[in-house]
C-alpha cells in the first residue's frame, strides 16, 4: 500500500526528500493508532500529507496538495487530512491573512489530528520531541504555539 502512494507523491512531482518525510510521518503517525482509529486512512494521509510541496512548499502547499488529491478521486477523508496537517491547523481567518483560500482548516477528526501531529514530529528525514518542535516555533504566535501543545498533548493519550 505505502509503494503505492511513494509513487503517486513521484507522479506528482515530490522529490525524493519530501517521501522520504512523508514515510517517516506515516511510521511515526502509526505509533497513535488503536481501536478508535481507522489505520489505513492515517497511513494514506500521512504519505500523502505533503503531495502539494509537488507545487511549492510554502503555507499553500497544504490547500493545493487537497487540490491534488481531489483531482486524483481520492476519498474526502484523505483529502481532508491534507488540507488541514499543517501545524495544528488553520482557521479560515488565518488563512485569510496569510493569503491562502479563506477556508477551515483545523483538524477534527482522530486521523486529522494523527497526521499533523505525526508531522511535526518530523524535521526534514529526523523524528524530533514536542519539546524541540516547541523550540523550532518559537516565532509563531502564542495562540499558534498553544494550539501545537494543545494536539500534542491529545494525541500522545493515545499512544498510552
Amino acid at each position: 500500500m505505502r509503494e503505492n502512494y511513494e509513487q503517486l507523491l513521484f507522479s506528482a512531482g515530490c522529490d525524493a526528500g519530501v517521501v522520504r518525510h512523508c514515510e517517516i510521518v506515516a511510521d511515526t503517525a502509526m505509533r497513535f493508532s488503536g481501536d478508535s482509529v481507522d489505520d489505513s486512512l492515517v497511513c494514506a494521509g500521512s504519505m500523502l500529507h505533503d503531495i502539494g510541496r509537488s507545487k511549492t512548499h510554502d503555507i499553500s502547499h497544504a490547500q493545493k496538495g487537497a487540490e491534488i488529491c481531489r483531482s486524483l478521486g481520492e476519498p474526502d477523508a484523505l483529502t481532508e487530512i491534507v488540507l488541514r496537517h499543517t501545524g495544528a491547523g488553520l482557521t479560515a481567518d488565518e488563512c485569510t491573512i496569510l493569503g491562502l483560500e479563506p477556508i477551515d482548516c483545523m483538524p477534527k477528526t482522530l486521523e486529522e489530528k494523527i497526521v499533523a501531529h505525526a508531522d511535526n514530529l518530523v524535521k526534514g528525514s529526523k523524528v524530533i520531541t514536542i519539546e524541540e518542535r516547541m523550540m523550532r516555533i518559537a516565532d509563531l504566535s502564542t495562540r499558534s504555539k498553544r494550539r501545537i501543545w494543545r494536539l500534542a498533548m491529545e494525541v500522545e493519550l493515545l499512544s498510552e
